[in-house]
């Protein structure tokens, strides 16, 4: 084979790899709330809309809201949403940011709650702080960031596995959780949904769902890569 074929067939490998990849979704096109649902369709009390959030200069505990381009839950006391897009076996990269003393959690397939809470400085962390994944593990060091400043999660995550019956036949399970690139969790099984998530049943997708009825949060940089297992 002469040079010329052998380049030829090399890109036609490259090619054929990168037509493989999963694409990432981005289900916050970062203009509007299209996309998304409030749970129990609650309209009067969403707090949710598309800013730029800052600390409030005159209260640290609460958010100011201007311009555009992030999802932010501009008050405590509002409603949880979720995405119309649906993934199983995924990785969830995110950027989130809760100001003075904030909570909220992201619910991935709606279902299994990592917590999001303003843990900053603490030395000895629980079950709702800061990164803990609800009902199941605390965190392994607190990798929290001042409130007012953008924390990223990277979350690797397996879909319970069903049967042909429709039996649960595997647990869901977070193989790998970072937190502004300090690893808090690997390998952690989840026996089923946590409290207050979207349905309480288990399936083999489902959608991300951010908590918005306790305090004010923002989310930016959602994108969910699908998992193809071998």
């Amino acid at each position: 084979m002469n040079a010329f074929k052998i380049v030829v067939a090399a890109l036609a490998v490259v090619v054929v790899l990168a037509a493989d990849e999963p694409k990432a979704a981005q289900p916050f096109n970062g203009k509007d709330l299209s996309g998304w649902k409030l749970k129990g369709d609650n309209k009067d009390k969403s707090k949710w809309r598309v800013g730029k959030a800052t600390l409030d200069a005159a209260n640290p505990a609460k958010f100011a809201v201007a311009g555009g381009g992030e999802m932010v839950n501009a008050d405590g006391g509002g409603v949880d949403i979720y995405s119309d897009f649906k993934h199983g076996d995924a990785v969830i990269e995110l950027e989130v940011m809760v100001p003075k003393g904030s909570n909220s959690g992201i619910y991935v397939m709606g279902e299994y709650e990592i917590q999001v809470f303003d843990s900053f400085g603490k030395k000895d962390i629980g079950p709702g702080d800061m990164g803990a994944i609800y009902g199941a593990s605390v965190a392994k060091t607190n990798a929290s960031k001042p409130p007012g400043e953008w924390q990223k999660y990277v979350i690797d995550f397996r879909a319970p596995r069903f049967d042909a019956a429709g039996k649960k036949t595997a647990n869901a399970k977070f193989v790998k959780v970072t937190l502004n690139d300090q690893v808090i969790h690997e390998n952690i099984e989840v026996n089923g949904p946590t409290p207050s998530c979207l349905t309480n049943k288990e399936s083999p997708t489902g959608p991300i769902m951010f908590q918005g009825d306790h305090g004010p949060v923002a989310y930016r940089k959602i994108n969910i890569t699908p998992v193809a297992l071998k």
